[in-house]
């Protein structure tokens, strides 16, 4: 009996997919595609790439034709990935920015933006009595990301979505293109932005350290709002946990980042995930893993 290991052999006929990013060894895309493609057992193979900074709208273009089925595309690439797309949806042209392009065997590529979706689908999760349309909303910056949670909570009927961010004019530029009754706010006004909301999401890259939390009048926020952040490593981040020490419901970027890899598994295969699979406990697992 041979000693070599198991392995599902790739071949011509694998169906091919990935995530573009730089840096993009942490990125659990791949755990979180590959279980389902193994669950389904697909004939297909999920990988990441990390071409360089100035060279993703050549790496994208070397993927027209069909060979691979899509990418999920994260930072620094997402304004990028819109603008070599042909076809664009809403989605992504409201967001400023796609995480999602699908090469078409015509040599055509699509962008799309399930950062929304992945979002709305955590709401629903882990704070199933948040709707959005009962009240004024607040996304902290005025990137890729939050242009994408702003497009999406606009879309879902959100009254208001305020936008803060340390420079206004950034905030501004985003609150026009996305349109619907955004507001941008400078950070220094965020006890102002903050009065009445029903959810506070944390779409920047701060506070994912100690000694790099924001500064942010979170006393002020009204009991019972739902607070957010994007970033899923830490999973609980010190954002949240200020969040949770004040008593207000959390939502994890883990959440979201599983939410948004449904419907792109299902645009690359055709398929919806295998529910039987918990992808979730997976990432947690990894992310602990790494702390060790």
């Amino acid at each position: 009996m041979s000693n070599l290991p198991a392995y599902r052999p790739i071949t011509g006929a694998t169906a091919v997919a990935g995530v573009a990013g730089s840096p993009i060894a942490h990125s659990l895309s791949p755990l979180i595609h590959n279980a389902w493609i193994e669950a389904a057992g697909l004939d297909a193979v999920y990988v990441a790439f990390a071409p360089p900074p100035d060279r993703f709208s050549h790496f994208a273009e070397g993927m027209r034709g069909g060979a691979v089925r899509g990418l999920n595309v994260t930072l620094p690439f997402k304004e990028a990935a819109l603008s070599v797309a042909h076809e664009v949806g809403e989605r992504a042209e409201r967001a400023g920015a796609a995480n999602l392009l699908i090469f078409n065997e015509d040599g055509s590529i699509v962008a799309d933006n399930v950062d929304g979706l992945g979002l709305l689908g955590a709401l629903a999760s882990q704070a199933p009595g948040f709707d959005p349309r009962s009240g004024p909303v607040v996304v902290m910056g005025a990137g890729g990301a939050a242009r994408g949670a702003a497009a999406a909570l606009v879309m879902a009927g959100a009254p208001e979505v305020r936008l803060v961010n340390r420079t206004l004019a950034r905030a501004e530029l985003v609150a026009g293109a996305v349109g619907g009754s955004t507001r941008a706010y400078p950070l220094d006004a965020a006890a102002e932005a903050f009065r009445d909301v029903t959810l506070v999401v944390n779409a920047t890259s701060a506070g994912i350290a100690s000694d790099d939390a924001l500064d942010l009048p979170l006393e002020g926020i009204p009991a019972g709002a739902v607070m957010m952040d994007m970033t899923y490593s830490p999973l609980i981040t010190p954002f949240l946990s200020r969040a949770k020490l004040l008593g207000h419901p959390i939502v994890d970027g883990l959440e979201m980042l599983v939410r948004q890899a449904g419907p792109s598994f299902e645009a690359f295969f055709g398929r919806v995930p295998p529910a039987e699979v918990d992808v979730r406990a997976l990432c947690i697992a990894a992310l602990e893993a790494r702390t060790k």
